[in-house]
């Protein structure tokens, strides 16, 4: 395995950040988005008395992190299983609380590196793009079968992108010829819709397009909404989670998370505030951290990274 092009984002950050939670004997930290195991490997090594359950949708990720983490033996725990799923999976484990908790969205290294799942667009593959092989529709489908509406509604929401109606107009148009397959095309056709103006800015214009189809086809904010809320419930007092971002839906989700459990709910003019009032969460970054010019100069992919972290302060009220 090529472990040389998985470059872990903000790896020293992320366990520093961990860190108080999960030094003494027992801790268990779950990597919610376990990848080629980067981040896993890096908290084994550097917390030795930690135990780590990792979760990923990718059966090939699975596979090849396994094999990366095969040295630590019992203490890694390797669940195929997307990440709102967690309280389903802590409970099969009989792990009620947990110390830890990481989270490294959008897409991994290998799924980008792979030609053929389709998710780069610098490279003509099939319009896969499913993080989860064996489930769902694919890109091409979408693509395909989505009436003309929704598919603007995709592009403007998840891909902030401005010249949604001209692309799908471009689209559909081209749909009725032939069904969309690959990659290539569609990129060709993003470029050739688009104005002048529109091209000379923000890299790729393919970009905000496959990263709106993408989140469409593995439900990445859906996901996200109930699996950021359900990994808080999970942290027990005194534990840490860590997220990382790659673009503003996703971050101002968490940011919305987190602001919400740090916050006091009491009605006002209390004079004294009930403990039921008081916030569950003392959050550990001021806004979002972003990765230094020595990182993104290093590894490219951590150009976009947001970090936010949080610590659980207060158990939930019965």
């Amino acid at each position: 395995m090529n472990e040389t092009r998985h470059v872990p984002v903000m790896l020293q950050r992320c366990l520093d950040m961990l860190a108080p939670a999960l030094a003494h004997p027992g801790a268990v930290v779950v990597d919610c988005t376990l990848g080629l195991g980067g981040h896993s490997e890096a908290l084994l090594t550097r917390f030795p008395e930690a135990r780590l359950i990792a979760l990923d949708r990718d059966k090939e990720a699975l596979r090849l992190s396994g094999e990366r983490l095969a040295r630590f033996g019992d203490r890694a725990t390797l669940v195929h299983a997307v990440y709102d799923e967690l309280p389903g999976v802590l409970d099969r484990l009989g792990v009620p609380r947990v110390q830890g908790i990481l989270f490294d969205l959008g897409v991994s290294s290998m799924q980008l590196d792979e030609a053929d799942r389709g998710f780069a667009y610098a490279q003509d593959a099939p319009l896969d793009m499913r993080m989860d092989q064996t489930t769902g529709i694919s890109a091409a489908e979408v693509l395909n079968t989505y009436p003309p509406g929704e598919l603007v509604r995709i592009l403007r929401q998840y891909g902030e992108e401005k010249q949604a109606k001209r692309i799908v107009a471009a689209i559909v148009r081209e749909r009725e010829k032939e069904p969309f397959t690959n990659s290539a095309r569609l990129v060709e056709l993003i470029r050739d819709a688009l104005p002048q103006a529109a091209k000379r800015t923000g890299g790729n214009p393919a970009k905000r397009t496959f990263q709106a189809l993408r989140i469409e086809v593995n439900g990445e904010l859906t996901v996200l909404e109930r699996a950021i809320p359900a990994a808080v419930k999970a942290l027990a007092v005194g534990g840490r989670i860590a997220v990382l971002s790659y673009h503003s839906l996703e971050d101002r989700l968490v940011k919305q998370v987190f602001a919400a459990g740090a916050a006091n709910t009491a009605p006002p003019g209390l004079p004294v505030v009930p403990e039921r009032y008081q916030p569950k969460l003392q959050l550990l970054t001021r806004g979002a951290e972003l990765p230094t010019e020595e990182e993104v100069a290093e590894n490219r992919r951590a150009a976009p990274a947001r970090l936010r972290g949080a610590e659980r302060i207060r158990e939930d009220e019965l």
